[in-house]
């Protein structure tokens, strides 16, 4: 990769770097703290919070039609995404140890934080689990995607891909065969240092 592609990258994590720390002083700013797995508010904003939780009447007179009428599709899909982590769940035990690559860490993915929301009522905090897993499988199960593709076939699309994972910047370039399988093996050998 040339200098200024590098250079770019290298300003991109920065600046990620620097959201993530103005986030985390925007949260601070929202009266609570972590302790543990439980999240603590402020005693007045707690108040404040739990006067603006609707009752489930209310919620459910507020609903659309629409939105009543997709339930089974929405809840219907915890059948391949149950699959799919049980499935790549399976994979990683079983392949990342022959290829010596380390495995992605569940609880990195896997967060529960939504229901401890005093303003949401039993159906917004199922709906927000719910959606947590889901996105969390995704995630999840794009880390693991993306180490083994690191490790097999580290080489970009001729074509520009959206959404790519985080080890795509460092993949070879289409069409670069100038020492492919030397410069495969070192991309390999990064794997090691995952999660360091």
């Amino acid at each position: 990769m040339n200098e200024a592609i590098n250079k770019i990258i290298n300003d991109i994590i920065n600046l990620e770097k620097e959201l993530e720390t103005l986030v985390n002083a925007h949260q601070k700013e929202l009266f609570y703290t972590i302790k543990g797995a439980k999240i603590e508010f402020e005693k007045k904003i707690l108040a404040q919070q739990k006067a603006l939780r609707i009752s489930l009447v209310q919620w459910l007179k507020a609903s659309r039609i629409q939105s009543i009428l997709s339930i089974p599709f929405i809840y219907g899909m915890v059948i391949p995404l149950s699959f799919m982590h049980v499935t790549i769940e399976i994979f990683q035990a079983i392949c990342f140890p022959l290829y010596g690559i380390p495995k992605v860490k569940r609880s990195d993915y896997f967060i529960a934080d939504r229901h401890q929301l005093p303003y949401l009522n039993i159906i917004e905090k199922f709906n927000c689990a719910y959606c947590g897993y889901g996105n969390a499988v995704i995630a999840y199960t794009r880390e693991i995607i993306g180490r083994t593709e690191l490790y097999w076939c580290p080489i970009k699309h001729a074509k520009k891909a959206i959404g790519t994972h985080k080890y795509y910047r460092h993949f070879l370039d289409f069409g670069e065969y100038d020492d492919f399988h030397q410069k495969t093996t070192e991309l390999r050998s990064t794997l090691s240092e995952v999660d360091k």
